[in-house]
């Protein structure tokens, strides 16, 4: 009985805030709650953590961080009495929310993995919420487009920050799942560019973006099955989920399994400590894959999926080139 008395009165005051005024009762939450601080969201998700986007690592005591898609979860000092709520269930409105405005609206476009984020039928305002009438998140407003409350969800929820891969980047095209790249780096590998993606697990797959939910939200190690069709056959593989090194705020280019992050115009950004042996330094420009110039990270994407298991790098430092070899 006192429980239910306890919950009757947590949702009265809940709703102070949520449904009442539609969104104008959220533009006042995100207000009252300082959820949008200078160009980060600190957005309160329980009485003593907020999840923050931000492109700098924020000044607070972090408990978990997503460096794919700029999120932190931290410990909130200063807690605020009605967090917002992830939205698991069906929801028809959206609005992005700001401390000063709301602007309704409708996703165009789902998020497709970590490189591409959903698309709004509106004009980005950023940083803002994306949530519906009755305050609860539907997604995150950023300026590469809006992260939804699938993955914001599995990072809260998770133990670990890790994605899944199994070597493929997907994309629709005429009403497909179509491998657009491949990687030649993961071993064994048996995805090429062009596979349509029929099944993942005996279950019909329609939209890339349900797929590479699958593939990144399951667990490092586990098994699945892959039903491809590629030319006129159909052919099912068995593969294991490996760890995912590069997407998002990270580039992927699929060297980063192997320890190499880069710019967009292919300065490196980070070295894993495996290449410190080559000479390497941070801001060596990339400039030729086998021989092939590259000027950025899609041509370099492109290029190393025709080459298995080996490319020669030509890097450039101050006017002095120089080669390294990836195997």
């Amino acid at each position: 009985m006192l429980f239910r008395l306890f919950a009757l009165t947590t949702l009265l005051f809940l709703n102070l805030y949520a449904c009442k005024g539609g969104y104008a009762s959220c533009v006042a939450k995100v207000k009252d709650s300082h959820a949008i601080q200078n160009s980060s969201l600190f957005i309160p998700i329980s009485k003593t953590t907020r999840l923050v986007y931000a492109q700098n690592k924020p000044h607070a005591k972090i408990l978990k961080q997503d460096p794919f898609l700029s999120l932190y979860l931290v410990e909130d000092k200063h807690p605020f009495a009605y967090p917002f709520d992830i939205n698991m269930r069906l929801q028809l409105g959206t609005a992005m929310v700001t401390d000063k405005l709301a602007k309704e609206g409708k996703f165009v476009r789902n998020q497709v993995g970590l490189n591409t984020l959903a698309k709004y039928s509106e004009k980005l305002i950023y940083p803002a919420l994306l949530t519906s009438s009755c305050c609860s998140l539907e997604g995150i407003v950023t300026q590469r487009g809006i992260i939804q409350k699938e993955y914001l969800n599995h990072f809260v929820v998770s133990k670990s920050s890790d994605y899944g891969d199994i070597g493929i980047r997907v994309k629709n095209e005429k009403g497909l799942v179509v491998v657009s790249a491949s990687d030649p780096f993961m071993k064994n590998n048996p995805f090429k560019k062009g596979d349509c993606i029929i099944a993942f697990d005996g279950k019909k797959i329609q939209a890339a973006s349900v797929l590479m939910r699958k593939i990144l939200f399951s667990k490092v190690g586990s098994k699945h099955s892959v039903k491809v069709k590629r030319d006129n056959k159909f052919i099912t593989y068995k593969v294991t989920t490996q760890k995912r090194f590069g997407g998002g705020a990270l580039s992927d280019t699929f060297l980063e399994k192997k320890g190499l992050f880069f710019d967009e115009q292919l300065h490196l950004k980070k070295i894993a400590s495996i290449f410190t042996k080559y000479g390497l330094k941070i801001g060596d420009k990339l400039i030729q894959i086998n021989g092939v110039g590259v000027k950025n990270q899609k041509e370099l994407r492109v290029y190393l999926q025709k080459y298995k298991d080996y490319s020669s790098l030509l890097f450039e430092r101050n006017g002095f080139q120089f080669f390294v070899n990836i195997k």
